[in-house]
């Protein structure tokens, strides 16, 4: 789910509502051209009486779980964007339904709880099925929607285990669906930028990188964020995963190796289940080493890259809007995008196209293949090589 205001539903009851029943590349990223990203994020004509044949170019979306990232920020993007819309929705709170019905104009036939959910199997106005549950449930409904048929996005991080992500991966392979992870900042122009010069070493061989995500956790603890069932850790799967990300596609590599260790615990009453904060180095083939931090109680957001002959970092990185990024040659200037909206035009124009999505369910496997190096070497203290 998005890094930003944690999911407020009261996290055991949010478990007893909901279904948990987890059934049984080298990834090197693909560099893009920012001239080729989807302009996304231009607003669409005001729907008129009779004009309902032009969504019929554009993919259906289904939204499942209406927390604050789908509220906030998938919803108002899916009025701005070009190739998907907003078809459906699926919530356990009849008040939502109501609520989302009336401002979005959705029929009641696309609309669904989790009970009636593989019923979506039937209905050909929904395309695509975007899960934005909190991490430990991301596997079943991946699975449930690739066998109802439905073309997927899950939110970062894909899973909280391998074998979750290889059976989301196998499930939607088995159904014929794409499988797509809610990688934003692939669609984003400054960390486009950063892909750019580091993986075609615009300033020389890269030295170093540095990457942090971190934000001051605060509210009641009763959050989902805070359950290991739930959410698998704790920033290191909710931020922490951007940072992996961004040291992933600086280098266009997979790491190697890592050595990591756990924070301090400040605030025991909120951390009793998931880490605090940690930190951690990503060691790459040719080198290149990745230092990285994420926190539940500190800010940051930096993704920075030293070279040979200059340097970039963008500060703040990761955010939802007012990204900036600056070179040892000057500020970076590129326009703010609605993230959201590129994205899932992007990944929609790639399912019309016939094409690998830009940001693969193996993507995803290969980052949590990560994750759980980076848990296991915080927990042994040793230095654990990456298998893929």
């Amino acid at each position: 789910m998005g890094k930003e205001s944690p999911f407020n539903n009261n996290r055991r009851k949010f478990i007893k509502g909901v279904s948990l029943a987890l059934g049984t590349t080298a990834l090197g990223i693909p560099l893009v051209s920012l001239g080729s990203c989807q302009s996304g994020n231009s607003a669409n004509t005001e729907e008129q009486p009779g004009q309902d044949t032009s969504q019929k170019k554009k993919l259906g979306i289904a939204l499942v779980g209406l927390g604050n990232y789908s509220t906030e920020q998938l919803a108002p993007a899916l009025q701005e964007t070009e190739n998907c819309y907003l078809a459906g929705i699926v919530t356990g709170t009849p008040s939502k339904a109501k609520e989302w019905k009336n401002k979005y104009n959705i029929p009641e036939k696309n609309i669904y709880s989790y009970e009636t959910f593989d019923q979506i199997k039937d209905n050909p106005d929904i395309d695509i099925i975007y899960i934005v549950l909190p991490n430990g449930m991301h596997a079943e409904y991946t699975i449930r929607a690739a066998q109802a048929g439905k073309h997927v996005i899950s939110e970062k991080p894909m899973a909280t285990s391998v074998e979750d992500a290889q059976r989301m991966i196998e499930a939607c392979k088995q159904n014929n669906v794409s499988l797509s992870i809610g990688y934003r900042l692939h669609f984003e122009p400054h960390n486009q930028r950063v892909m750019e010069l580091g993986q075609q070493q615009v300033y020389g061989k890269i030295n170093k990188i540095e990457a942090a995500d971190s934000f001051v956790f605060g509210g009641s603890p009763d959050k989902w964020r805070l359950d290991k069932q739930l959410a698998g850790g704790g920033p290191l799967m909710d931020l922490g995963v951007y940072c992996v990300q961004g040291a992933c596609y600086t280098t266009g590599q997979k790491p190697v190796a890592v050595t990591a260790k756990f924070g301090e615990v400040t605030r025991p009453e909120y951390f009793d289940e998931v880490e605090q904060s940690i930190s951690w180095q990503l060691e790459f083939s040719d080198g290149v080493v990745a230092d990285c931090t994420s926190s539940y109680n500190e800010s940051a957001g930096k993704l920075r890259g030293e070279a040979e002959n200059g340097w970039w970092e963008l500060d703040p990185a990761y955010s939802y809007s007012g990204i900036k990024g600056e070179t040892s040659e000057g500020e970076m200037d590129f326009p703010q995008v609605n993230q959201q909206a590129r994205q899932m035009d992007g990944i929609a124009q790639s399912i019309m196209d016939g094409k690998a999505s830009r940001v693969p369910g193996e993507m995803g496997l290969r980052d949590v293949k990560i994750l759980m190096a980076i848990y296991e070497a915080a927990q042994t203290g040793k230095r654990v090589e990456i298998s893929y």
